[in-house]
């Protein structure tokens, strides 16, 4: 088995400087107070009303915060999922990876409130709801870790990622439509990454090569992955 390792700025920068922006923005909110941090959130969030009136910036700006002082939590889970496959496909198209389930699963789940505000059957203030964080990136890059593992791993790693997104479901406010488009947004960026990403990865030569060790990013391994394209 592959030894623990924390993310460096060598061999996994994506995980490394995403995780130094999130923490430069957790320490922000801090000390610029509950009232000040909580009108940036608003603006950075994702909601119907921010895609509406400014869709790209509220895309980019969503991501870059979290939504409590769970930096440490993410330093864990970014190290157990975002780490490995970035080790294994690159920075770059992690980033890709990422930014699919973020985006895709945004929209997915926003798109429908929009139309619903629109219609006239959802009230205004539906479009409104604080809908931030880098839940979505990551759970599609915990679904894209799915074809890497080895093949005995895969339906267990499934059932794991699926029960992490109902304890978060049940735990949250499952009543409400933030509850409702989260647990929606969460299993369309799982999905995602584990079978939007499936092909991809297989064709790249990196389906099932967990729990072996990473192979070496050399010149001529690039080279001949660039090849086989």
């Amino acid at each position: 088995m592959p030894r623990f390792r924390l993310p460096s700025p060598v061999s996994t920068p994506f995980t490394f400087w995403y995780l130094t922006v999130l923490l430069a923005t957790t320490a922000l909110q801090r000390l610029l107070g509950d009232t000040l941090s909580a009108r940036l959130l608003e603006l950075a969030s994702t909601d119907a009303h921010n895609l509406w009136h400014r869709p790209v910036f509220s895309l980019v700006s969503s991501a870059l915060w979290l939504g409590d002082d769970a930096w440490l939590v993410y330093v864990v889970i970014f190290t157990l999922a975002v780490a490995p496959l970035e080790r294994r496909i690159g920075a770059g198209w992690t980033c890709a990876v990422f930014a699919s389930g973020h985006v895709l699963a945004t929209l997915a789940t926003e798109l429908p409130v929009m139309g619903a505000i629109s219609a006239g059957w959802l009230p205004a203030t539906d479009g409104r709801w604080l809908d931030i964080g880098v839940s979505y990136g990551f759970f599609a890059t915990a679904g894209a870790l799915v074809p890497v593992l080895a093949r005995r791993f895969r339906a267990l790693a499934t059932m794991a990622i699926e029960a992490v997104i109902v304890v978060i479901y049940v735990i949250s406010e499952p009543s409400t439509l933030g509850g409702i488009v989260t647990f929606a947004g969460h299993l369309i960026a799982a999905h995602i990454g584990m079978l939007g990403w499936w092909r991809w990865l297989r064709r790249h030569g990196v389906a099932g090569t967990l729990p072996r060790p990473a192979p070496p990013r050399t010149p001529e391994r690039l080279l001949a992955r660039s090849g086989a394209r």
